[in-house]
């Protein structure tokens, strides 16, 4: 690692797996964070509620492959994707070019008043590659949150239903309905009541906390479920039943096996709608293009958004068609759904995962990753639990001897990463959790780097 002062000019070196020519190296010339960054956080602070928060106060200047360079000339290694959103790495050349083109064309005419071909050609391409051979329709909207409240609104209006079933740690979105749909209060929903009505919860087949062990947890969670859903709501009356084939801000659980294939076929067997949130999995983070696909399970209506577009702002809704088209004329849509700028860049996304084999490489980062992370489980007690699948990992981080989650040594190690110039990111609705997320355009030597980085912290708490 660098500690020589540069220019704030970032340097070039050859791409890595697609992504722009920055250096791909960690190179620290300040502290974390940096002058300039100390700056622009107190402009931050004086222009924005503090509402807002902010993870690590660094102010990007430039990005792409696995860093993150900085006001202060700093590369960091990115473990966090901007939440799962730059999959396909950060400025990446066929996102790029193919919006520079449209951006010069037109930017903006509102696909409900005058269309055009780029918003037809994803839905196209989504109809194609989402689980199932069905007939399917889908439409395009803005972030994950929208397409989850309106994979809701297809639901009750095709079944005639309006109760909706969700699932504990699981988390949907900020908006009323979606802010509702999310099981954990703070800071996502406290004090901003009341919330939506028909929305019930049921318990999430958590193997590490399943209270008779791992083996029996797909079973006894799904029939919980199905036992309350029968006695409490009456299967006729559910429209939906939303879940996270792995859930995300919740602390990236990996339902054990058999519990969606299970929730799926009862779904099926009483005319609910089966919606996958792939909202933060989908696009080949799994190491499958849609993480439903690892147990089999073809939803009826899949919602996607943060990795479909590198960086701008799409979120979509796939499904069968008789439900989609069940809906009334004008009943779905919104002014910037769909936006030509996002969906140049989505049909990039999905060039650039093809060419470049990104569902290989994300299951390859996961070859990487879990092995070490399971040897650090082996060394320290407080590594409870470790889970994932391919560049979506996790730890999950408890008091030595026990499952009692410790937030503060949770927070402790991830500052001591942000310190040493890695991006980490907690979850977990017990906040003891950290997730990984490198852009798939990573290289190994920055994801092995990183996760030494990763072990030096938690070797010091």
């Amino acid at each position: 690692m660098s500690t020589e002062p540069d220019t704030h000019q970032p340097p070039v070196a050859p791409p890595a797996h697609g992504g722009p020519t920055l250096a791909q190296e960690r190179r620290l010339v300040t502290e974390i964070p940096g002058p300039r960054s100390r700056e622009l956080f107190a402009r931050k602070r004086a222009a924005v509620p503090q509402g807002i928060g902010t993870t690590l106060p660094v102010f990007v200047t430039h990005a792409g492959g696995g860093v993150l360079v900085d006001a202060d000339g700093n590369s960091l290694i990115d473990f966090g994707s901007g939440i799962a959103v730059t999959t396909v790495g950060n400025a990446a050349p066929r996102v790029v070019e193919r919006v520079r083109k449209q951006v010069a064309d037109f930017t903006h005419t509102c696909f409900m008043v005058t269309p055009y071909e780029s918003y037809v050609r994803v839905c196209e391409r989504l109809n194609e590659l989402t689980p199932g051979d069905h007939e399917k329709r889908s439409f395009l909207l803005n972030s994950g949150a929208e397409a989850v409240e309106n994979a809701v609104k297809v639901a009750r209006h095709a079944t005639g239903r309006q109760a909706v079933v969700v699932f504990d740690h699981g988390y949907h979105g900020r908006t009323l309905l979606t802010m509702t749909l999310t099981a954990k209060n703070m800071p996502y929903k406290h004090r901003f009541g009341p919330y939506a009505p028909e929305v019930y919860r049921m318990p999430m087949a958590y193997p590490f906390r399943w209270p008779t062990g791992p083996e029996n947890c797909a079973a006894e969670a799904a029939a919980q479920a199905i036992d309350a859903i029968d006695k409490q709501i009456g299967a006729g009356n559910v429209a939906a039943i939303v879940v996270e084939p792995i859930q995300g801000e919740g602390g990236f659980i990996e339902p054990a096996r058999g519990f969606l294939p299970a929730m799926a076929e009862y779904a099926r067997a009483n005319g609910i709608v089966f919606v996958a949130d792939e909202v933060q999995t989908g696009f080949a983070r799994t190491g499958h293009l849609f993480a439903c696909e690892d147990e089999g399970v073809v939803p009826d209506v899949i919602c996607t958004a943060k990795g479909i577009a590198g960086g701008l702002p799409l979120a979509a809704v796939t499904g069968r068609a008789e439900l989609l088209d069940a809906v009334h004329v004008s009943g779905l849509g919104g002014t910037y759904g769909g936006n030509p700028l996002a969906c140049e860049a989505a049909l990039a996304v999905l060039d650039t995962i093809e060419a470049d084999g990104l569902v290989e490489r994300a299951r390859r980062i996961g070859e990487i990753t879990l092995p070490r992370l399971r040897a650090l489980a082996g060394r320290f007690p407080i590594v409870g639990d470790v889970r994932g699948r391919g560049a979506m990992t996790a730890i999950e981080l408890v008091a030595p001897g026990t499952t009692d989650p410790d937030a503060a040594v949770t927070g402790e190690i991830a500052r001591r990463c942000h310190a040493e110039g890695l991006v980490v990111l907690t979850a977990g609705t017990y906040g003891n959790v950290l997730r990984f997320l490198p852009p798939l355009s990573i290289p190994d030597h920055l994801l092995e780097e990183g996760l030494s980085i990763l072990e030096k912290a938690i070797a010091s708490v």
